[in-house]
C-alpha cells in the first residue's frame, strides 16, 4: 500500500526543527540521558525493552550504583544480577544482559562494539535496541523504532495496515529511516519517544498540545485514536498451579528453575500444575515435577499473576515432606535469607507470608 508522505523533503526540516525545539523545552529528564558511558544507555535500553520509563529509573540507578561498568557486570554472579532485577520481570533480558557483558570484556576489551553489526551480535539486542544505541551513544544516523515511535508515525501517516504485522513493520522501519534529520538522530530518536509517551498517548493524545500536529493525518481525518491499528490478540490462556512450602528448623526448600526459558534460573517454592481441586492435586502435581513426595498441610493463600502469554493462580499449602532424592536444583534455605535469592512476582509473594 502506498502512503503520500505529509512530510516532503521540502517540509522535512521544519518537521524535524519543530520536534528537537518541543524536545529541548518539554524532554524528560532521565538518568541515562548525557551519561558519558554507553554501557549506560546500553543498560537503560535494555531495562526499557516492555516496561516503563517510571518503573525503570530506581533499577536503573541501583543497577549503576551496583554494577557501574561493563567490566563489574561481567563478573558479577548470575544470582546477583538476577537479585538486582527482581521485579522488573523479563529476566531473560538480565541473563541476556550478564552474558554480552562477560562477551564484550572477552572480545571486545571491554567496549561495546561501535558498529549495528557488532552490537547485533550480543545477546538481547536486536533491531530496536541496536538503531537505539547507536544514535544515542554513538551519534549515528540510525533510526530506530519503539512502541512509542512507532505510535507516532502510524498517526503522522495514518497507517492503516496492523503495526505489529511484518508489513507494517517493514513500513514503519521505512518511514522512520526517510525521516531521520542528519547529525541529529540521537535527540531525534528520543524526541519522538517522549512525544509518544507524553503527547501521542495510546488513548485520548494530547493533539491540541502536539508540535508535529499540522503534519499529522490521521489527526486531520480524526482517526488518530484508531491508530496504530494492530492484529487482534489471541485469548490468553489460565493455568492453575499448587505449590509447596516445606519447612525444617527454620529453613525452607526451594528449587531453582531451569537456565532457560520462564523466570530462568530463579528459585521458586516446588509447584506444579493442577487440573482440578489444588489440595488434593498437589501431591501428585509435586510428585510429577519434582519428584518430591509431599503431604498437604495448611492453606497459605492464594496469588495470582499475569504473564506476558497466560495468567496463572497459585494455591500455596505448608506441606509436610515424606521424602526426596537429591537433586542438583533442590536446596535447603534458611528463612531469614530468602531475600538473598532471586524469585519471581508469585514466588515472592509466598516468601513474605513466612517472614
Amino acid at each position: 500500500m502506498d502512503y503520500i508522505s505529509p512530510i516532503t523533503n521540502y517540509h522535512l526540516p521544519m518537521f524535524s526543527s519543530k520536534l528537537l525545539a518541543w524536545y529541548r523545552h518539554h524532554g524528560r529528564t532521565l538518568p541515562w540521558r548525557g551519561h558519558p558511558d554507553p554501557y549506560a544507555v546500553w543498560v537503560s535500553e535494555i531495562m526499557l525493552q516492555q516496561t516503563r520509563v517510571e518503573a525503570v529509573i530506581p533499577y536503573f540507578e541501583r543497577w549503576m550504583d551496583r554494577f557501574p561498568s561493563v567490566q563489574s557486570l561481567a563478573e558479577a554472579s548470575e544470582q546477583d544480577v538476577l537479585n538486582l532485577w527482581e521485579g522488573l520481570g523479563y529476566y531473560s533480558r538480565a541473563r541476556n544482559l550478564h552474558k554480552a557483558a562477560q562477551l564484550v570484556v572477552d572480545e571486545f576489551d571491554g567496549e561495546l562494539p561501535r558498529s549495528l553489526d557488532g552490537l547485533r551480535k550480543l545477546p538481547g539486542i536486536g533491531r530496536y535496541t541496536a538503531g537505539a544505541i547507536a544514535s544515542m551513544a554513538f551519534g549515528f544516523h540510525e533510526p530506530t523504532l519503539d512502541g512509542n515511535i512507532r505510535r507516532v508515525y502510524a498517526r503522522l501517516f495514518n497507517v492503516e495496515i496492523p503495526a505489529d504485522s511484518t508489513e507494517g513493520e517493514k513500513l514503519l522501519w521505512s518511514l522512520a529511516a526517510e525521516n531521520l534529520p542528519k547529525g541529529k538522530a540521537g535527540d531525534f530518536n528520543q524526541a519522538l519517544m517522549d512525544l509518544g509517551a507524553t503527547i501521542c498517548l495510546p488513548k485520548n493524545p494530547r493533539c491540541s498540545e502536539c508540535p508535529l500536529k499540522d503534519f499529522c493525518l490521521a489527526q486531520k481525518l480524526g482517526v488518530q485514536e484508531a491508530r496504530p491499528v494492530l492484529k487482534p490478540k489471541a485469548e490468553i490462556p489460565h493455568v492453575v498451579h499448587s505449590a509447596a512450602v516445606i519447612t525444617q528448623r527454620g529453613r525452607v526448600l526451594l528449587a531453582k528453575r531451569p537456565s532457560k526459558g520462564l523466570l530462568g534460573g530463579m528459585w521458586e517454592f516446588p509447584n506444579g500444575r493442577v487440573e482440578a481441586d489444588p489440595a488434593r492435586g498437589l501431591a501428585k502435581a509435586i510428585k510429577t515435577g519434582t519428584g518430591l513426595k509431599v503431604r498437604a498441610g495448611e492453606a497459605m493463600g492464594v496469588v495470582q499473576h499475569a504473564y506476558s502469554h497466560f495468567r496463572v493462580t497459585v494455591h500455596a499449602y505448608r506441606c509436610e515432606l515424606v521424602s526426596m532424592s537429591e537433586k542438583e536444583n533442590l536446596k535447603w534455605v534458611k528463612i531469614s535469607e530468602l531475600d538473598e535469592y532471586p524469585m519471581g512476582s508469585v514466588d515472592r509473594q509466598i516468601a513474605r507470608k513466612l517472614g
